[in-house]
């Protein structure tokens, strides 16, 4: 029997609206939730939206719903899959791995549910590996050995404008925040082995942090045969596009690039002004 495998994300793992069509990834949008009304996150609220409501009402977020997710298990069905591989934003994260876990005993179709340990754009680059995999016809089996390894070599790191919302979501201690925000340290966070917020280190001031998360992503890179670079901005396009510039200038041996804006969900615990990089060794 022939395989044809879908793949299948949540909208934390931050894939290029243009990627996600080229490539037929299934996305599930986590849910954006206001006092008065929820969203769906990135289909009909945007992270724009977010950014210019902060000061009125921060929102939380939460899973992807149970209706969506069984509505997108039977699409893929019915579009003649035979398999589904799910990449998914970190469980030390979120609760959408161990959703999505559960639900895929209602999958028709033999499902694997693989945590990225990573969020945002370092998740997605694990997504589009496995979908470029997926084209490429490899079977299910070594499809999801090959993405578990890759997973291994995958890091982002991020800076902040502010760590208020951080904290405001629970992401971050008071006291952090609280002395971060007197002192204007800036951490380059990280996600460790486990899929847990890290800070690799802390600089005084934007400059100094935008300069110290080139150097950290560049020596990561450093070495690696076939690297791919993603780079990821709270609306501060200018910012991340020099710096795009910067690093590309500096990496040998790169096979894809990327750049896009952080989903909606990921703003609200982010804020605007967010600098990601995210580095995949490939080799």
């Amino acid at each position: 029997m022939i395989e044809k495998i879908a793949i299948l994300t949540d909208s934390g793992s931050d894939v290029p609206k243009e990627i996600v069509k080229k490539l037929g990834i299934f996305v599930l949008p986590l849910q954006v939730n206001y006092k008065a009304q929820s969203f769906s996150d990135g289909v009909d609220i945007d992270a724009q939206t977010i950014y210019e409501g902060l000061k009125t009402e921060v929102p939380t977020t939460s899973l992807p719903t149970g209706k969506v997710v069984s509505e997108t298990l039977a699409k893929i069905e019915k579009q003649g899959y035979t398999h589904i591989l799910a990449v998914v934003l970190s469980s030390g994260l979120s609760g959408t791995h161990n959703m999505i876990r559960l639900m895929a005993d209602q999958s028709k179709l033999p499902m694997r549910v693989i945590d990225s340990k990573n969020i945002g754009i370092g998740s997605g680059l694990s997504v589009i590996k496995a979908a470029q995999w997926a084209d490429e016809g490899f079977s299910f089996v070594d499809l999801a050995d090959k993405v578990e390894d890759i997973i291994d070599k995958t890091k982002v790191y991020f800076v902040l404008s502010t760590l208020e919302y951080l904290q405001k979501g629970g992401r971050i201690g008071k006291v952090s925040a609280f002395v971060g925000q007197t002192l204007d340290l800036k951490p380059i966070i990280t996600c460790n082995d486990e899929g847990i917020y890290t800070t690799v280190t802390k600089v005084r001031g934007r400059k100094g942090s935008l300069t110290r998360i080139k150097e950290i992503a560049v020596a990561y890179a450093e070495g690696g045969k076939n690297i791919n670079i993603a780079f990821a901005h709270g609306n501060a396009m200018e910012e991340i596009q020099k710096i795009k510039t910067d690093v590309l200038s500096r990496v040998q041996n790169v096979r894809n690039t990327y750049l896009g804006p952080v989903s909606p969900a990921l703003g609200v615990h982010t804020g605007p002004g967010l600098i990601g990089i995210a580095v995949q060794i490939e080799d």
